[in-house]
């Protein structure tokens, strides 16, 4: 029989990866090839959420202008107006950013920048 070997106390353990700010957080990014699980970027999915609830609202006639809804909200409207272009996301895109699925390019700051209206391009621009 032979003797049990002694367990070390110190164990260590190198994963590659590298910090990467997303939203005003940063998230950890493993290494090409690497499987890891997406979550849904919150920040992302709110603000679809708020775009397509203010469309629904405008279109509702409920309020004339988006003014008018940005002063109820209490938001500015040029903010609003940003979040608004939202829903002329393709619709591949907007199913992406609900499934976690989106590529690590596609950021609420680089989605409130001016995108092609065109869904073809927006698959170019967010690859």
């Amino acid at each position: 029989m032979s003797s049990p070997k002694a367990i070390p106390e110190i164990v260590t353990v190198h994963v590659p990866f590298r910090l990467v700010k997303r939203g005003g957080r940063k998230e950890m990014q493993l290494p090409e090839g690497a499987s890891s699980q997406r979550k849904m970027d919150n920040t992302l999915v709110k603000a679809l959420a708020r775009a397509f609830r203010w469309k629904r609202i405008l279109e509702s006639g409920e309020f004339a202008t988006i003014a008018e809804l940005a002063e109820r909200e209490g938001i500015a409207p040029s903010y609003m107006t940003r979040v608004f272009r939202l829903t002329l996301l393709a619709p591949d895109i907007v199913e992406a950013i609900l499934d976690g699925r989106q590529g690590l390019e596609v950021t609420l700051v680089r989605l409130l920048a001016p995108f092609p209206v065109e869904w073809h391009e927006q698959s170019r621009t967010f690859e």
